[in-house]
């Protein structure tokens, strides 16, 4: 399996740097949250008083999503919409050790993470435009279609694993109890986003290492070295439950 951004996505946004780090053998039964506090607290210290807004890496997504077509303030990117709740709640959601950690990194470094269960993606993953025929399954369990254009964390099987890029992940892959590996994307926009992402994968592979075991592998992913190969996993995978069958709801044909 390969992740990628396309063509099309890096010539629209130049700036764009992901990073990316691949772990297998996560469980469930680990405590994340003496970490996830003092990387809170420490997005708490870069907030000062003040608002996520305030952020350059928010401002760049803003303007991202300003130049997709869609309200920034209507639709957030995750890192956005995490810093707010940790602003206006004073902590962050509790959902999986794992989650939770990369949550933690993401209001740390101000940078959209999306963490995905690899055992429930076909093929290739790309982050590219939608054709309006893919298939997003939400929390909920209903199908959505994107809108042509939109952009889209893509498979080769046609389901839609975010959309609105950075705005919201699916269901289908999310980190669930019996997840074992994993696929962790971090994407920055603004001016230092290259050392920024860099460090916040460095932060990301030493964090899975101490309470897992080191990551499988990692990238930092640039127009000029725009792609990852996912190491295949050592043993065959049974298919998740309900395995690739059609999901519930409208079909997006």
């Amino acid at each position: 399996m390969r992740f990628q951004h396309s063509a099309p996505v890096r010539a629209a946004f130049p700036d764009l740097v992901a990073g990316v780090v691949v772990a297998t053998g996560i469980t469930p039964d680990v405590a994340t949250g003496v970490r996830v506090g003092e990387l809170a607290d420490r997005a708490r210290a870069r907030l000062g008083g003040g608002t996520e807004a305030g952020l350059a890496e928010i401002q760049a997504w803003r303007r991202a999503f300003a130049a997709m077509g869609l309200k920034p303030t209507q639709y957030r990117c995750a890192s956005e919409a995490l810093l707010r709740r940790l602003r206006i709640d004073g902590k962050l959601p509790r959902l999986h050790p794992l989650v939770d950690l990369c949550n933690a990194a993401s209001v740390a470094y101000g940078v959209p993470v999306a963490v995905l269960d690899l055992d429930r993606i076909s093929g290739d993953l790309t982050v590219r435009h939608a054709r309006g025929d893919e298939e997003y399954v939400t929390f909920g369990g209903s199908v959505e279609c994107p809108e042509p254009g939109e952009v889209i964390f893509a498979d080769a099987a046609g389901r839609a694993h975010a959309r609105r890029w950075t705005n919201r992940q699916s269901g289908w892959s999310a980190v669930r109890a019996e997840t074992s590996r994993v696929l962790v994307v971090a994407e920055g926009l603004h001016a230092t986003a290259a050392a920024d992402v860099a460090a916040l994968v460095d932060t990301l592979r030493a964090d899975v290492a101490a309470f897992w075991s080191p990551p499988d592998a990692h990238a930092v992913l640039t127009a000029s070295a725009p792609e990852l190969d996912v190491p295949a996993p050592e043993l065959d995978v049974p298919a998740p439950a309900g395995g690739q069958a059609d999901s519930p709801g409208a079909r997006c044909r």
